[in-house]
């Protein structure tokens, strides 16, 4: 087969540290066992002309990457890959998106509910393939209280206001500690953070934290919240669930697609006085029935992240689209 080169543009590189970068870097990685791959924010480049594929991550931040490859080499090759604010925001109202959904080969979700959020005349270019993360050892996690992490930059699609006013429902209730790590993309968000520490004990705001770092304090939590409004599919949820660290999350498309229909951690999108009775519900975390349901579901959806799965159905996305 013949070896096939794969330019993956993403907004973001590593000096970002977020998912799209995540994302992008893995895939180089997996892809170079079969075939070469290389990683840019722009695209045409000194390298353009040995590509044989594009995936772009991001319908409307790479829609100019989109259009160069269909200027010059039509649908074949060309994959877009769509993240939450692509589906649930940006489709909707960009032209841009929009076309860069039209003329794609392949369109790419991260997902299982992604494929709904598409008009329906785009839905048979879609594949589903989830993200991946190592399986990691759970680490010990104290038994004096409950612990949850938060993990995500300080951005109004996490919305992170949610969580912050959750600490203050639980302001006297010394049992239940929240960690917020995340750098403060918005400056306002940034400053409630501090506010909030300074009135909630339990609460504490910690910014940007290094990865490996950040994977410790999630192995070491007894649970993992997500408050997003939009998402395409949050690694960190899949880090969470292979690592013992069951989820609480907000029940909206992109996490009801990572942990299914039936998973019993959601609270609706902005309700934090229900994240707040969530985790007063897990508080005990050995003896809460609520803890022992959410461990059963997360081990069960674990399978599904499992890197090889990831990169065999990347290898075929890739075989796909440079072998027409």
């Amino acid at each position: 087969m013949k070896r096939l080169q794969t330019v993956i543009v993403s907004p973001a590189l590593a000096d970002a540290n977020n998912g799209n970068w995540q994302t992008a870097h893995r895939w180089q990685q997996m892809l170079s066992h079969k075939h070469r791959a290389r990683v840019v924010r722009a695209w045409p480049d000194a390298q353009a002309g040995g590509d044989d594929v594009m995936l772009a991550l991001h319908a409307l931040k790479s829609a100019d990457a989109v259009q160069a490859w269909h200027s010059q080499v039509g649908s074949q090759g060309l994959g877009v890959v769509l993240t939450g604010t692509d589906l649930y925001r940006d489709l909707a109202q960009s032209p841009q998106a929009q076309t860069s959904v039209a003329v794609a080969g392949r369109l790419v979700s991260l997902q299982s509910r992604a494929i709904e959020a598409l008009p329906a005349d785009m839905r048979h270019k879609a594949v589903v393939i989830y993200q991946s993360t190592p399986t990691r050892q759970t680490l010990p996690k104290t038994t004096r209280h409950l612990r949850a992490v938060m993990v995500g930059h300080l951005r109004d699609e996490k919305d992170p206001l949610t969580l912050m006013a959750a600490a203050r429902h639980l302001v006297g209730d010394a049992g239940i500690l929240i960690d917020h790590v995340g750098e403060p993309l918005v400056a306002q968000l940034g400053a409630a953070a501090q506010a909030t520490a300074q009135v909630c004990p339990g609460y504490r705001w910690l910014g940007g934290q290094p990865h490996t770092a950040t994977l410790k304090r999630i192995q070491r939590a007894h649970v993992l919240v997500h408050t997003s409004r939009m998402e395409g599919g949050a690694h960190v949820l899949m880090e969470a669930i292979c690592s013992g660290t069951p989820v609480l999350a907000s029940r909206m498309p992109g996490n009801v697609g990572m942990l299914g229909a039936d998973y019993a951690g959601y609270f609706e999108v902005g309700d934090s006085a229900g994240l707040a009775t969530l985790l007063r519900l897990c508080q005990n975390p050995h003896g809460s029935p609520l803890m022992q349901q959410l461990r059963h579901q997360c081990a069960a959806r674990a399978p599904l992240f499992a890197p090889r799965n990831e990169q065999r159905a990347l290898e075929r996305l890739v075989e796909e689209l440079g072998n027409h």
